[in-house]
């Protein structure tokens, strides 16, 4: 069938704000560079003037200042859910009730039980149902995970992952304090760590075993712009090991704040060769990551190129690996394939990122199934 045979995918953004947001930024520029594949036919924010002024700004006809009448919308195919984390549950739930297929970003839930009640949930109505984990989507990643399955470095040994949380500092932006309060679920350990981890495990397998410590070492931040100063209660270092399944060894550390020395440095070690990734920013579902390799004879790394084959979608900035994840939804839409990480898969993440926590507060070493 041709591309214009192809009736386009029609989405409904949940949470365009007009002034600044991850749908602005991300979603709608990603499903704009795929033509072919979307079309955006309606938006919905809390107000009605947000609404109307997200309408005029993105043309977008149909802005509801409420989800329900955007999930109902026999206008909408699929559901776009852009809002803070606490809410994510209750508007994932609204759209797959309605027996849209959902997009949600990540983390899926406030936690490992809302993340389970939501794929539960999922399951039942059978429809495609996504978690917004693009770091796999990344080309540089997509890459690394071909290069490990085709035997680059032979067999894995180890992995050691260290990266800075970016946000988590001394310093932030009004609309980001919330993800310093632990209760939001928006944390270092969920968003970044578990952006990058789900890569990781994405290219070399699941955790077996894991040890984990976890510190608040800032105890308060600053509001940009005014100063203010708020108590942070979410952790802003995190460390973890342990085993992969296939038994490689791994490490991860994330750093709150900005470092000025490396920001991501993620290294594959195996008995053949080695790899490696770095990017200047620390969260891996953002920034666009170098790979280097090196094997057998090679006494050092050199920079390996990502082939074209794995830009399946416009370059979009901060938001390519969204626009990559879009391309994969489409398919997955269309197809029936599991090319992106399904609500299911996103309960992975949740229970190591549950078990992580386990650890670091009982001292114990968690056993994932």
């Amino acid at each position: 069938m041709s591309k214009r045979a192809i009736k386009r995918i029609r989405v409904g953004i949940i949470g365009a704000n007009p002034d600044r947001g991850w749908a602005a930024q991300a979603h709608i520029p990603a499903l704009r560079s795929l033509p072919g594949d979307y079309e955006i036919t309606a938006l919905s924010t809390t107000r009605r003037e947000s609404a109307d002024a997200a309408s005029k700004l993105f043309g977008v006809p149909a802005a509801f200042d409420n989800h329900q009448e955007l999930v109902n919308s026999p206008a909408v195919d699929v559901v776009a859910v852009t809002v803070k984390v606490p809410y994510h549950r209750e508007l994932a739930t609204a759209a797959l009730e309605a027996g849209k297929a959902v997009y949600c970003e990540w983390p899926l839930g406030n936690g490992l039980n809302e993340a389970e009640t939501l794929a539960t949930l999922a399951k039942k109505q059978g429809v495609l149902a996504v978690a917004g984990l693009q770091a796999r989507s990344a080309p540089a990643v997509a890459y690394v995970r071909d290069l490990v399955a085709q035997g680059y470095v032979g067999e894995v040994l180890s992995t050691t992952l260290v990266g800075s949380g970016m946000g988590w500092g001394p310093t932030v932006e009004p609309f980001n304090a919330y993800l310093n309060d632990k209760k939001n679920g928006a944390t270092m350990l969920s968003i970044a760590l578990g952006h990058t981890a789900d890569a990781l495990c994405y290219c070399l397998g699941e955790v077996r075993e894991l040890s984990a410590t976890m510190a608040m070492r800032r105890e308060t931040f600053t509001i940009a712009g005014t100063g203010e100063s708020k108590p942070m209660t979410a952790d802003d270092q995190v460390a973890v090991s342990g085993l992969l399944e296939a038994g490689a060894a791994f490490s991860i550390h994330y750093r709150g704040g900005v470092s000025r020395g490396t920001n991501l440095l993620w290294e594959i070690n195996g008995t053949e060769g080695d790899l490696q990734l770095t990017a200047t920013g620390g969260q891996a579902q953002i920034w666009e990551m170098d790979v280097r390799g090196g094997k057998g004879a090679q006494s050092s790394l050199e920079l390996l190129p990502v082939p074209e084959q794995y830009r399946w979608a416009p370059s979009q900035g901060p938001g390519t690996n969204v626009a990559q994840a879009y391309a994969h939804f489409a398919r997955d839409y269309r197809e029936g394939t599991h090319l992106c990480p399904t609500f299911e898969d996103a309960v992975t993440r949740h229970r190591m990122l549950d078990a992580i926590e386990s650890a670091a507060a009982t001292g114990q070493r968690q056993t994932l199934d």
